[in-house]
């Protein structure tokens, strides 16, 4: 399936603008305000989000961060940990070393304790001792059921590692190189899930990032060959997290496109029309954290495809 009802989330206590991640992450921006009530103003949209979520049916797993380790970003777990519907989960090297820290086995334990089985796990983080990275389905846009894997290439997505992952999960690799405009200079987005999203019977996708025409032309082959209807969104829609969205399933199975309500209020009424032949729409405000944090809805949701034991 492409679609599920459960997601894990992490709810923060030490978020802030992390600047680790803030040397190729183009969306993060510093609020002049204290990191304390940066945090607290994160917890609330985190604590507003998941009652959204919860309220439409879908199966929320929140686990509090811990104040030690210092993990800024552990309201985005879905960049270092993935789960597979075989029972595989997958660990991703981080670019930042901080991020690093997110990796923690009581997650696994958790979902265990709630009924998943876990019978592989793929670790790819010894790459990070080479300064080779992949950041989890942040960088990997899985298409499940063909058995695609969509990936722009940046200083977080390998192409050597990219082509491991598809190996190891029989995916065929489509990948290009997605770029926005920074100072006058196009720059590497630094994930494929700010400027793309993977549904059932369709896409939201910022063509306008992928510079190379044959690059472009091929990942429109693949998505309409898919069977995906092509919904497109400008580099300004982007820059308000327009690419960066989920469907799920919630109450009998009903699907719904998750996004933040900046992105939603970026959308014409064209496109939101377009999205809503397919699925509900779903929105929440998160505007601290995709503020300081450079992130929105997709990459705070890590979904969970693990069997029932």
């Amino acid at each position: 399936m492409q679609v599920t009802n459960t997601i894990l989330m992490i709810r923060p206590v030490n978020f802030r603008m992390n600047e680790q991640t803030a040397v190729n992450n183009y969306f993060q921006e510093e609020l002049n305000i204290s990191e304390a009530s940066v945090n607290a103003r994160a917890q609330e949209e985190f604590d507003a989000f998941v009652h959204v979520l919860k309220a439409k049916g879908v199966h929320v797993i929140v686990i509090e961060d811990t104040k030690t380790p210092d993990t800024p970003d552990s309201i985005f777990p879905n960049n270092w940990i993935s789960f597979h519907s075989d029972g595989t989960v997958g660990l991703y090297p981080m670019f930042a070393e901080n991020r690093r820290h997110e990796r923690r086995e009581d997650v696994l334990e958790r979902l265990e304790s709630e009924g998943f089985h876990i019978d592989n796990i793929m670790d790819y983080t010894a790459a990070e001792e080479e300064q080779l990275y992949l950041e989890g389905t942040g960088s990997l846009l899985l298409d499940r059921v063909n058995q695609k894997v969509y990936c722009a290439l940046s200083s977080r997505a390998e192409e050597d590692l990219i082509i491991e992952f598809c190996e190891d999960f029989d995916c065929m690799p489509i990948i290009f190189t997605a770029n926005q405009t920074v100072d006058g200079k196009r720059l590497p987005i630094y994930h494929t899930n700010v400027m793309m999203c993977l549904a059932e019977t369709f896409a939201v996708i910022c063509l306008d990032t992928i510079d190379d025409k044959k690059e472009k032309k091929n990942i429109v082959h693949h998505l309409k060959e898919s069977g995906k209807e092509i919904i497109t969104i400008t580099e300004k829609q982007m820059h308000h997290f327009a690419g960066n969205m989920l469907q799920v399933l919630g109450t009998a199975d009903k699907r719904y496109l998750v996004m933040s309500t900046q992105a939603y209020e970026s959308l014409s009424d064209t496109q939101i029309l377009t999205i809503e032949k397919h699925c509900e729409i779903v929105h929440s405000s998160l505007g601290t954290i995709e503020t300081c944090g450079g992130g929105s809805a997709r990459c705070m949701m890590a979904e969970v495809f693990l069997p029932r034991a």
